[in-house]
């Protein structure tokens, strides 16, 4: 590796050109969704301004954190603005002078932040090999969480401005997904309230929430005790059972939906949320106890003994101890479980015939015919999404700790 390769200038030049290459993509495709027009992409001022303030922020570095990210956003904006020929976002007039202005803003803001948080303690002069590797390492992160951003972020949000659009205005330009704020609450959310008021959406709602529930109740029964004794208890056949509960993940679910349904069909069970609740948990139940097992082992043996020697028995062992010390597991466990019920399709695709046992997701493809509108299938894809990504914000701290928790021993 040669000096030039590592120099901390150099690496400040490369991050501020992609990062505000990449961040003036973003924004560009946000405002042609947003306003329905042709904006064009302007990279070079884009290029030209990331290098020049990527530069000064490994030169310039003054003591007052306020200052430097004031100083930074500041020269962002004013390169971006001089390179664009003081037309940014507006070179053929197509966008009024405050959404270019916010557009601009909001690229440098970001732009910046991203750039700071990537050259760290970088400093001009040559770098060691640890602090270079640091460098690439925090470059290569954030490149990662920026293709999140865009897998995740842009769907879910051209899924939810399409919900709020009327027909009439999809059908003129289709690319036009500004919001009015002209209409009233009513006819912003018309698409939501007849979903509910035509389609039947409520019953949906609650199919899917009966089935989940009963899943993860079903599921955490049997997997609780089952991940204990696998991880506590020694019997002929542990070591085999604990590395092959996975197994049945390497059979396609595509290849059982066949038998079973041949099977549920003779059983009475085929039409029917309880043919589901058992299904669901089959598969579920495996994953289950190969988390909380590594959870449970790291639980300390001593306890166990103590119990014992106190009179328990391993039952009340596992409901008195070892269940309220791993809460953050169970806790992971059961959301990870409830997202596999509420989103699975194939099972409830193949089992599902009555329009009125429906889940969620057998009931939004039936949504997808030309006789309904695209914004009520949108519409329902939110109402979808929603429930899940409240759960995933709240149980966030659980989950973290869950899944990490007992993946370290000694």
């Amino acid at each position: 590796m040669t000096k030039f390769w590592m120099h901390g200038s150099f690496g400040a030049v490369i991050a501020g050109g992609i990062w505000t290459i990449l961040w003036q993509i973003f924004v560009t495709v946000l405002m042609i969704i947003s306003t329905g027009k042709g904006v064009p992409l302007q990279l070079g001022p884009a290029v030209m301004a990331g290098i020049i303030v990527g530069f000064l922020a490994v030169i310039y570095r003054p003591q007052v954190s306020v200052l430097r990210h004031s100083f930074g956003i500041l020269a962002m904006i004013i390169l971006l603005f001089a390179f664009g020929g003081g037309k940014t976002f507006i070179p053929h007039g197509l966008l009024s002078n405050w959404q270019s202005a916010f557009g601009l803003v909001v690229i440098s803001i970001i732009s910046w932040f991203c750039l700071e948080a990537t050259i760290n303690d970088l400093s001009p002069k040559l770098q060691k090999r640890y602090a270079i590797e640091q460098f690439y390492l925090r470059l290569l992160w954030g490149l990662g969480l920026f293709m999140f951003i865009i897998a995740v972020l842009i769907p879910f949000y051209i899924m939810v401005l399409t919900s709020l659009k009327g027909q009439q205005s999809l059908l003129i330009n289709p690319l036009d997904l500004s919001i009015d704020f002209t209409l009233s609450i009513g006819e912003l959310f018309r698409s939501y309230i007849e979903l509910f008021s035509e389609y039947s959406f409520g019953t949906l709602l609650l199919n899917s929430t009966i089935v989940s529930f009963v899943t993860v109740l079903v599921t955490l029964f049997f997997s609780i005790p089952g991940a204990y004794a696998v991880a506590k208890l020694r019997f002929s056949g542990r070591e085999w059972l604990s590395s092959s509960v996975l197994l049945i993940y390497l059979i396609p679910a595509i290849i059982l939906v066949i038998p079973l349904y041949a099977v549920f069909s003779q059983l009475g069970l085929r039409n029917s949320l309880i043919g589901l609740c058992i299904v669901y948990p089959a598969t579920t139940i495996p994953v289950a106890l190969y988390m909380l097992k590594g959870y449970f082992a790291g639980l300390p043996s001593e306890l166990d003994d103590a119990g014992l020697m106190d009179g328990l028995s391993r039952l009340q062992i596992i409901v008195k101890i070892a269940m309220p010390l791993s809460m953050p597991a169970i806790a992971s466990v059961a959301l990870y479980v409830f997202m596999i019920a509420w989103n699975e399709f194939l099972f409830a695709f193949m089992f599902l015939d009555d329009i009125k046992l429906f889940t969620l997701s057998r009931g939004i493809v039936s949504l997808n015919s030309s006789e309904v509108p695209r914004q009520h299938l949108m519409a329902g894809a939110v109402i979808a999404t929603a429930p899940v990504l409240l759960l995933f914000l709240w149980f966030e701290r659980f989950l973290v700790s869950g899944l990490t928790t007992g993946s370290v021993k000694g």
